[in-house]
C-alpha cells in the first residue's frame, strides 16, 4: 500500500530545494437506491486543471506543505508562478476529485539540461543544453485526509503516460528513491547526470529520472560525460514575495 507522506517529499535532502482511485464499495444488493448512492459517494475524477480550479489548488498545495520542511511553505507560490511561466507544461498539470473536491494535484515543467564533455585537458566543456526536453516533475500533493489511498501513485502513473504520449524522451524527480522506484524511475547518476549544487561524486539516489517509452539510447544519443539539472528559475522563491502572497489565504 503506497505511502502517501513521500508524495511532498520534493525537497528532501537536498540543499536548497523537491488517483484515480477505484474504491471498494460494499454494496447492498438488497437496496438499488443504496447501493446508487453509495456508489455516487465513491466517485472520482482526473483531469486537467482548469483556471476555476487555481485557488482550490493552490490552498491544497499550500495546506499539503505547511509547515512541513519549514516554517509555512511556498510551493503554492511556485505553482501560482509556474502557470505563467515558459517552463509550465500546461497539458500535464492534473487535478483529482472527488465529490466535487479537489483532493490531488501535480505540476510538470521544463528545467534546463546542461551537458558537458571534457577536452583533452580533463577541463568540462559545455556541448549541450537541452532545456526543451529536460521535464521535472512536481509540486504534486494530495489532501492529507485521502493519503494512503493511492491517489498520488494513480496521479503520477496517469501524468507519466500522457508524458510518453507526449514524446518527452524522460522525466526527472526530487523525492525519495523508495517511493518513486515502483514508478521506474532510478538514479539520474546512472547516466552521470546530476542536480545542481550537489556533489558530482556521490551517488545522489533522491534525485531521479526515467526513461520514457523504453528508450535508454535516448541519454547515449546525447554523447556527453556529465549532466547537470537545473530546475526552472520560478523555484527560487524570495521569503517576502511569499510573505505577501500568503495574505490572499488569510
Amino acid at each position: 500500500e503506497d505511502d502517501e507522506e513521500f508524495l511532498i517529499d520534493f525537497e528532501r535532502r537536498t540543499t536548497n530545494h523537491m488517483k484515480i482511485l477505484f474504491n471498494s464499495v460494499k454494496i447492498d444488493t438488497k437496496n438499488p437506491k443504496d447501493s446508487l448512492e453509495k456508489e455516487k459517494e465513491s466517485e472520482e475524477t482526473i483531469r486537467l486543471e482548469e483556471e476555476k480550479d487555481y485557488l482550490k489548488v493552490e490552498n491544497l498545495v499550500r495546506d499539503a506543505f505547511w509547515n512541513v520542511y519549514r516554517p509555512g511553505a511556498y510551493e503554492h507560490y511556485i505553482v501560482h508562478n509556474l502557470r505563467d511561466d515558459s517552463s509550465f507544461i500546461y497539458d500535464l498539470a492534473y487535478i483529482i476529485e472527488k465529490n466535487d473536491e479537489i483532493i490531488g494535484h501535480i505540476n510538470y515543467s521544463n528545467g534546463r539540461l546542461n551537458l558537458y564533455r571534457k577536452n583533452r585537458y580533463g577541463v568540462d566543456i559545455k556541448v549541450a543544453d537541452g532545456s526543451e526536453k529536460a521535464s521535472v516533475l512536481g509540486p504534486i500533493s494530495i489532501n492529507s485526509k485521502y493519503q494512503s489511498n493511492g491517489y498520488g501513485s494513480k496521479l503520477i502513473r496517469h501524468t507519466l503516460k500522457l508524458a510518453e504520449d507526449m514524446d518527452i524522451p524522460f522525466v526527472f524527480v526530487i523525492g525519495d528513491e523508495d517511493y518513486y522506484h515502483r514508478f521506474g524511475f532510478e538514479s539520474a547518476s546512472k547516466y552521470n547526470i546530476y542536480l545542481e549544487g550537489t556533489d558530482t561524486e556521490d551517488e545522489n539516489p533522491f534525485f531521479m529520472i526515467k526513461i520514457l517509452n523504453g528508450n535508454e539510447n535516448i541519454i547515449k544519443d546525447l554523447d556527453f560525460d556529465k549532466g547537470i539539472f537545473y530546475n526552472p528559475k520560478v523555484f527560487d522563491v524570495d521569503e517576502k514575495d511569499v510573505d505577501e502572497f500568503d495574505k490572499n489565504f488569510e
